[in-house]
């Protein structure tokens, strides 16, 4: 157990970047807040944490399947793990400071009436058909948790990140959408930026190192 825990504490601390950081998830989430309100940016961020479920569910069974079957397809989806670690890394630091903005046409908008349906198919769709998810998932799971990691346990570490991207984005979906937040946010990004792509360029380098089991 002590070692599931270890695990599953370095997928949350690789993990956290990947939430913090300004993206589409976060300007969908922060517009939905402004234009159809509170409850349905909250619908929206259990939409997005269904879709990362949905990205670590094929992770956890492709994966498995790939170890399983072939050294020679892990080793080919390894180096494109490594490829794309270093990529992030290098585009997130020569990121430069993020302006969370919204349009002053979204702004002027008056309330819709959006269905809880609407609202959270907005949120799995945007984040479902991100093809870098894929890459990120396999990456971070190839480097981190061990191949004879039982499959429960696995989903187990899915169910609880899945879980802090929807607290994260309810608390976005509470919080920051005031033009103070939104700038606090902005000024930080840089750095977050910096300090992401420091440790996704140390996991590319890790995960060049590994072999499959």
């Amino acid at each position: 157990m002590h070692a599931y825990m270890i695990e599953l504490i370095s997928l949350m601390a690789i993990f956290s970047f990947a939430i913090v950081s300004p993206g589409a998830d976060l300007a969908m989430v922060i517009r939905q807040a402004l234009v159809h309100g509170r409850r349905q940016a909250i619908i929206t961020s259990f939409g997005i944490g269904a879709a990362l479920m949905f990205h670590v569910s094929y992770t956890i069974l492709g994966l498995g399947l790939i170890i399983s079957q072939s050294v020679y397809l892990f080793n080919i989806v390894k180096w494109l793990g490594v490829a794309y670690l270093v990529y992030i890394g290098i585009k997130a630091l020569k990121a430069g400071r993020t302006e969370i903005t919204v349009s002053a046409e979204a702004q002027d908008d008056a309330p819709k009436a959006q269905s809880a349906l609407k609202a959270f198919t907005l949120g799995f769709a945007a984040n479902a058909l991100n093809p870098k998810a894929v890459f990120f998932f396999l990456s971070i799971f190839s480097t981190i948790v061990s191949a004879h990691t039982p499959m429960a346990i696995k989903f187990g570490y899915g169910t609880v990140m899945a879980s802090c991207l929807i607290l994260w984005f309810v608390g976005v979906s509470a919080f920051m959408t005031t033009p103070r937040m939104r700038a606090a946010f902005s000024r930080a990004s840089k750095w977050i930026d910096r300090t992401s792509g420091v440790v996704f360029i140390a996991l590319g380098i890790k995960l060049a190192t590994e072999k499959a089991a």
